[in-house]
């Protein structure tokens, strides 16, 4: 892998002077507190001395070695959303925590914490006692089921979120069983709602000089990007089925196999059918009245697989996307994660960065990239995922005073 991008801009990143106190673990928080992170904030993030820290330093098995072999407290999960952040060691359970983020929290921008709900509450950390105290504050928290609600008090896991928002549903093959999306999506959605918010309540409170309370649930998170599968189940009140790698609404749209795999197919109106059709010498099928209209070949799905799928077997992978790339017919390869990482257009666009990383065999670290491009803020790389509470005295120093850190 190239993992040759490390550049690390020199200009003023967007969010630079934004202070956020990140009290998030596992993914939805931290990946929220990354993204901004990565437009410039500065992201002090608060980890519990009894636990090691974060959930994910633990969720191996791949992890960055340390500079004598050994395996380092940096899981690849953990480094995944964790970057351009600085980590202290603080036990919120104890008075002396309770100041400590009491201290900090009168100095951010913004707090986040994805505790269950009212979790804080008795600590004197929870939206209600910090905003009060602090009126332009900005707080968000992130829950499984959101603040109200009868399901309020079950924890937030993303396979259960899956499950129980929907897309488990409607994704895997029809004659298998419900399939949750192959990474933690639900999770990931919800932090980019969250960025989305957060940055939203900042722009009114640098209006207004009001902060306000961000609240957010992943399994909201999840049921709101059903997209046009839900409305088409709002709209006519059918189940949504299981359909592998078709669409609901577009025929043909799907993974065909070919003679040496499978590749991907996506006809997307009637013109580049007709041209589909002309490549595999389908003419006749072109100009069938079933199949003239996208509606045709919804409603004439099966019957047209039957034309469409033995013309394809006899093709190799590497002649028909040729083919259709030439008439316009949108068509890719089904890559490995390899294939999508190495590939030229990844190296191009900078999807892999490798940072500086201090006691790690090697000297670096490999990450993937923010897809962000900016014109005048670029992404800043300016941290490494860190070690378990390597800035705790110097954020110590730099915000709560020279003594803080005893």
């Amino acid at each position: 892998m190239d993992g040759s991008k490390t550049d690390t801009p020199q200009t003023v990143g967007a969010l630079d002077g934004v202070f956020i106190l990140d009290l998030t673990r596992i993914l939805a928080g931290p990946t929220a507190t990354q993204m901004l992170g990565d437009m410039g904030a500065t992201v002090i993030k608060v980890e519990n001395p009894k636990t090691g820290g974060d959930d994910t330093r633990g969720w191996g098995p791949n992890y960055a070695m340390n500079e004598d072999g050994s395996r380092s407290d940096l899981s690849a999960y953990f480094m995944s959303s964790n970057r351009n952040k600085q980590s202290i060691a603080v036990d919120i359970a104890t008075v002396e925590g309770q100041d400590i983020i009491r201290r900090l929290a009168a100095r951010a921008d913004i707090v986040v914490e994805n505790f269950k709900p009212d979790g804080l509450v008795k600590y004197g950390l929870d939206h209600k006692t910090l905003c009060a105290a602090h009126p332009g504050l900005v707080y968000c928290s992130i829950s499984g089921y959101g603040q109200t609600g009868p399901n309020r008090e079950k924890p937030g896991y993303d396979l259960m979120a899956q499950g129980f928002g929907g897309i488990m549903s409607i994704t895997g093959d029809p004659e298998g069983v419900p399939t949750k999306v192959g990474v933690g999506i639900a999770d990931v959605m919800c932090g980019m709602y969250a960025t989305i918010g957060i940055l939203t309540a900042l722009r009114h409170r640098d209006k207004t000089g009001e902060g306000q309370h961000v609240e957010l649930a992943l399994i909201d998170a999840q049921m709101a990007w059903l997209i046009n599968e839900g409305l088409n189940f709002l709209t006519s009140g059918e189940l949504p089925q299981r359909r592998g790698n078709a669409h609901p609404n577009i025929v043909p749209y799907d993974a065909f196999e070919v003679a040496d795999g499978h590749f991907l197919l996506a006809v997307g109106n009637d013109a580049q059918f007709v041209r589909f059709c002309d490549v595999l010498g389908l003419q006749d099928v072109a100009t069938d009245p079933a199949f003239l209209t996208n509606l045709g070949r919804i409603e004439n799905r099966e019957a047209l697989m039957a034309h469409i799928k033995p013309a394809l077997k006899k093709w190799a992978k590497v002649d028909i996307l040729e083919a259709l790339r030439k008439v316009k017919v949108p068509a890719g390869p089904i890559n490995t994660i390899e294939e999508a990482l190495t590939s030229d257009q990844a190296q191009a666009r900078g999807t892999v960065r490798q940072m500086p990383a201090t006691g790690v065999k090697g000297g670096t670290v490999q990450l993937l990239g923010n897809p962000l491009k900016f014109s005048l803020t670029p992404v800043k790389y300016t941290r490494p995922p860190p070690r378990f509470g390597q800035d705790t005295d110097d954020v110590f120093a730099t915000w709560l005073g020279p003594d803080a850190a005893k």
